[in-house]
């Protein structure tokens, strides 16, 4: 692919409330380290393996932007061609794409969330939206688990980890065509499902185990006709992507962009659109297993519906989103765990990664499914389990650290014990603290002999 070929935007976000207090002013989302690298370098690398180096990376925030552009001109500066542009907090998805719109000139647009962190090639949903001639592509993957998958303490007994509902989806029944979406929030609720769609595919396979990875192919002239004339629209997932999969069956979206009026569409033209689709009613089974695409061509030459489709990743594959706390603890137990291939680092016969710079003291071990980063000095008889510590940190003796995250330059006094934390960069922990599921902001000081368990801890 080139870039005449698909544009690609990165939504990379900006502070996102949600993941308080581990971002600030200093470190966007797009920059939260992962194994100790940012994020974002997972979403570049992926599109750079997949040949794709011309970018726009769309930060939130002109402070946030200009600190995610000095860090990609330092880190990609002869590998990839990135503009990085800056639009108003908090205009969402929608409003993000709505400002860089008039830049983008090619026939398709492969848009992506900074936050995804994900060995699916961008190629393969490319290319299946080609095939098909659809309006938008979705890329699906198996909802992830979440939480650690045992207590993390001597002798714990296995701790289940618990499947994350992410989205109800309707699909036809080759799994091709996204026919329905709806939130994890809208689950709670009744369920409506168009009368039109379920007559014309005959019957629909409902998922639960499915999560929009926020990775999507879009026809260029669809999206910035919706953009335009739907200026109320802030996101793509609430908002356009729910507008797409309901009118496939009307004429409201025409061949070449959006018909001026919703309420345009006839009723012949929807009976047209019913009777060439249902067409395909009756389907073998074989189906199931077929790798050629089902044909949803109408034999009218004023075809007036459009496509939206899926690609399904495999199992196999690895797929999350940045998207809360628990998500950021997922993520970085699972990449120097499960999916060490994304890490990008070569693991030692032990399983772990210790930099060769890092010093351990007297009866120190760090165990399997660990990292280590560069300058970082541990004391005598600790132990660190399934944890990442970055560079530079200075722990002293008797400190148990399980289940964590430890960002740059932190303190750890002697006899401090950390379970199931995030411990931002600049934060020092005095003697004998005791954390358990807490996260403590850049920069903060807990005093010596201090309990927490299940806190956020921030300066104001």
């Amino acid at each position: 692919m080139t870039r005449m070929d698909f544009e690609v935007v990165v939504l990379a976000g900006g502070a996102s409330s949600n993941l308080s207090p581990l971002v600030s002013q200093e470190l966007p989302k797009a920059l939260l380290p992962v194994a100790n690298r940012p994020v974002l370098s997972y979403v570049l690398e992926l599109l750079e393996g997949s040949n794709l180096k011309d970018l726009i990376v769309v930060v939130e925030g002109e402070d946030a932007a200009q600190l995610v552009g000095g860090w990609i001109s330092g880190a990609y500066a002869d590998r990839l061609h990135v503009e990085v542009a800056a639009v108003p907090e908090g205009v969402g998805t929608a409003g993000a794409l709505r400002s860089i719109s008039s830049y983008l000139t090619a026939n398709d647009v492969l848009i992506v969330s900074g936050d995804l962190v994900t060995d699916v090639p961008p190629g393969a949903i490319a290319a299946t939206h080609r095939r098909h001639g659809a309006v938008v592509t979705t890329l699906l993957c198996s909802s992830p688990v979440s939480g650690p998958s045992d207590s993390g303490t001597s002798g714990g007994k296995e701790k289940a980890k618990k499947p994350v509902r992410h989205n109800i989806i309707g699909l036809d029944p080759t799994r091709q065509y996204l026919l329905h979406m709806a939130t994890g929030a809208e689950v709670e609720k009744d369920i409506r499902l168009q009368k039109r769609i379920l007559q014309a595919v005959g019957q629909m396979e409902i998922r639960a185990d499915l999560m929009d990875a926020h990775l999507y192919a879009f026809k260029r002239t669809v999206l910035q006709d919706i953009l335009d004339q739907k200026d109320k629209f802030q996101s793509i997932r609430q908002d356009i992507l729910p507008y797409l999969i309901r009118t496939q069956l009307s004429s409201e979206v025409s061949r070449n962009g959006l018909v001026s009026s919703e309420s345009g569409s006839n009723k012949s033209a929807v009976q047209d659109d019913l009777r060439w689709l249902s067409q395909h009613r009756e389907i073998a089974p074989s189906t199931f297993q077929d790798s050629q695409p089902l044909s949803l061509k109408s034999q009218r030459d004023d075809q007036r519906s459009h496509k939206c489709c899926v690609y399904i990743a495999n199992e196999s594959k690895y797929c999350a989103r940045l998207n809360s706390i628990q998500a950021f603890s997922d993520i970085n137990r699972d990449v120097i765990g499960e999916a060490s291939h994304l890490s990008g680092y070569s693991f030692s016969a032990q399983n772990n990664i210790i930099h060769p710079s890092a010093e351990l003291g007297s009866k120190t071990t760090v165990g399997p499914q660990c990292m280590l980063a560069e300058g970082s000095k541990l004391g005598d008889k600790c132990s660190v389990k399934r944890s990442v510590i970055g560079r530079h940190c200075r722990i002293g003796s008797n400190v148990k650290i399980v289940n964590s995250v430890v960002m740059n330059h932190v303190t750890i006094d002697d006899g401090c014990s950390i379970q199931g934390s995030v411990i931002c960069s600049n934060v020092q922990l005095q003697e004998r603290v005791v954390l358990k599921d807490c996260q403590v902001g850049a920069g903060y000081i807990v005093t010596s002999g201090s309990e927490h368990k299940s806190e956020s801890l921030a300066r104001k």
